[in-house]
């Protein structure tokens, strides 16, 4: 997320391209490096909620580069601050997500979590392996579902009916 530039990014269509990755090493220096696979490679559409956010983003940060005149580092970065200078994962992560989750009393998540818990929400709604794979930037279907996707009780629910089933079970307590 910290390695979008506005260049891949089409507010028109409202896709995303990604083309590269920025990784952060010893808390310090950010490398800039191409996707690890193919597939890494790709354009996604963006959900509504997503393309209507960045429209306004880019609109807001437009307007901080105008009130910041020269002191605005103009990056082509999405994730930058009012000054334009990049926002490195530790920053979103500590300065702005987890605050925003204390503010909206949720209970603090890892972002990287965030992207099981898509996957799942896809993949038990019926988005099809293929797709997730695709969505995830994986050459292989099979590791997105080994790796990104966890049952929700909900889905478990179902295999113990089933065993009630089998067993002859009911009522509690029967």
């Amino acid at each position: 997320m910290c390695g979008l530039r506005w260049a891949e990014v089409d507010l028109t269509l409202g896709t995303l391209e990604t083309a590269i990755t920025r990784t952060m090493v010893s808390n310090k220096t950010v490398i800039e490096k191409d996707t690890k696979t193919e597939a890494g490679e790709r354009v996604l559409p963006l959900p509504q909620g997503v393309w209507e956010a960045l429209r306004k983003f880019r609109a807001r940060q437009a307007a901080e580069k105008l009130a910041a005149g020269e002191a605005y580092t103009d990056s082509g970065m999405v994730v930058v601050d009012e000054l334009g200078v990049l926002v490195n994962t530790r920053q979103l992560r500590e300065q702005h997500a987890y605050r925003l989750m204390a503010g909206l009393g949720l209970r603090k998540v890892r972002l990287y979590d965030a992207r099981h818990s898509c996957l799942t929400y896809l993949a038990n709604r019926g988005v099809l392996d293929h797709i997730l794979a695709a969505w995830a930037g994986h050459t292989n279907a099979s590791f997105t579902k080994k790796k990104y996707v966890h049952p929700e009780v909900e889905n478990l629910r179902a295999a113990a009916a089933v065993w009630d089933g089998f067993h002859g079970g009911g009522a509690a307590g029967s």
